[in-house]
């Protein structure tokens, strides 16, 4: 079996796990989350939405995050994924040691964690971006990547809509040829995925004396989460499009 084929069966298997409808486990735990949701203060809240307003506009207009360098060309899809997974291993344990650092502070430093890990996020995908081969200097890079952030924080019952969008990518940057068109935009409920798939990973790290075993446990998984989405979602446009070397 060729690297190719090895990875064409990993991804079928993704697929169909990001895209099971939600089971008994998964709505237990959403009733669940939603219990913890609502004994949190109203300033953490007002704090991640604020974060993730500013973070859009950061990412769509504006080139804070662009790493220096140019795109990785030339390269097989083998070598792209060594980096790649090397890129995840390294942002893990950025996350990790982040985590746990301002778990052990208890519910200030839990809500001043937010922000940060964003930041590691997104440092990372767009890191990883230029690995596989695609400029983030193009607005549509940086939406693509919102988007991949979107379909590993999502909803069971969201993501087979961003799936199907990332799979048919030219015609979401049909929808907006330029970058003024992206306020039309509603990312209101972006905001309102991402708090709500991170928020009781997240809200466990202010239990006092636990704060900071279960913060760095938190922010590994997170970027877990977030590296096995874009990794994947980068593999199977390259497989479907040819790479951005062929465009």
């Amino acid at each position: 079996m060729t690297y190719e084929q090895s990875v064409r069966r990993h991804l079928q298997r993704w697929q169909k796990k990001i895209l099971k409808p939600s089971g008994l486990v998964e709505k237990s735990s959403k009733k669940l989350q939603e219990r913890v949701n609502q004994m949190i203060p109203r300033k953490v809240y007002d704090a991640i939405t604020t974060t993730i307003k500013g973070l859009i506009k950061a990412v769509l207009f504006g080139l804070n995050f662009v790493p220096k360098g140019e795109p990785q060309m030339g390269l097989t899809l083998q070598e792209r994924d060594a980096q790649g997974q090397l890129l995840l291993k390294k942002y893990k344990r950025i996350a990790a040691a982040e985590g746990a650092g301002t778990g052990a502070g208890g519910i200030v430093l839990g809500i001043a964690d937010f922000p940060v890990l964003i930041v590691i996020k997104m440092k990372f995908l767009f890191e990883l971006a230029h690995v596989y081969g695609f400029s983030t200097y193009d607005y549509t890079e940086r939406l693509y990547l919102l988007y991949v952030f979107q379909l590993a924080f999502s909803s069971q019952e969201k993501r087979p809509v961003l799936f199907y969008e990332l799979q048919h990518w030219q015609e979401v940057v049909a929808r907006f040829p330029e970058e003024r068109s992206l306020e039309q935009i509603n990312w209101e409920q972006f905001q309102q995925e991402y708090r709500d798939a991170i928020d009781f990973r997240k809200m466990l790290q202010m239990i006092p004396g636990l704060g900071a075993v279960i913060g760095a446990w938190a922010n590994y998984g997170l970027l877990d989460d977030l590296g096995e989405t874009a990794i994947n979602c980068y593999r199977l446009r390259i497989l479907k499009e040819g790479g951005p070397e062929h465009d």
